[in-house]
């Protein structure tokens, strides 16, 4: 049974930092695309960042250069480090995951198979 659950999140003055963690179980996270989402209360979910199979990642704009995506194969786990938080950045996260090594569709919802439940990111200005 794939499972895919977050931890990490909390509420942090703005510019602060933070280290969300998806620990992945029932498949190989390293060889497959997996994806942090965040949703906004009163938008869609929205892509953040991927990685895929082959360590490739991509970042929303709003993002770039702020937050890092990674992967720890010995604890099969994919990290998203949030830095320089903006109030704005509130949301709930979510990891995702397709059945692919690479990420099909990129940030689009329909291509992703796997949910985790969310973590929440508050950030305070």
């Amino acid at each position: 049974q794939v499972q895919l659950v977050e931890s990490g999140g909390g509420s942090v003055q703005a510019g602060g930092s933070l280290r969300l963690s998806c620990a992945v179980s029932g498949f190989t996270a390293a060889n497959k695309c997996v994806g942090w989402f965040r949703h906004f209360l009163d938008k869609e979910r929205e892509g953040v960042a991927v990685v895929d199979g082959f360590t490739n990642t991509a970042y929303a704009d709003s993002v770039k250069g702020r937050f890092t995506v990674s992967q720890d194969k010995a604890k099969n786990t994919v990290y998203l480090q949030l830095t320089d938080l903006k109030p704005e950045d509130t949301a709930m996260y979510y990891c995702a995951a397709q059945d692919n090594i690479y990420c099909r569709g990129l940030f689009h919802l329909a291509y992703y198979d796997y949910w985790g439940q969310g973590t929440q990111v508050t950030v305070a200005s």
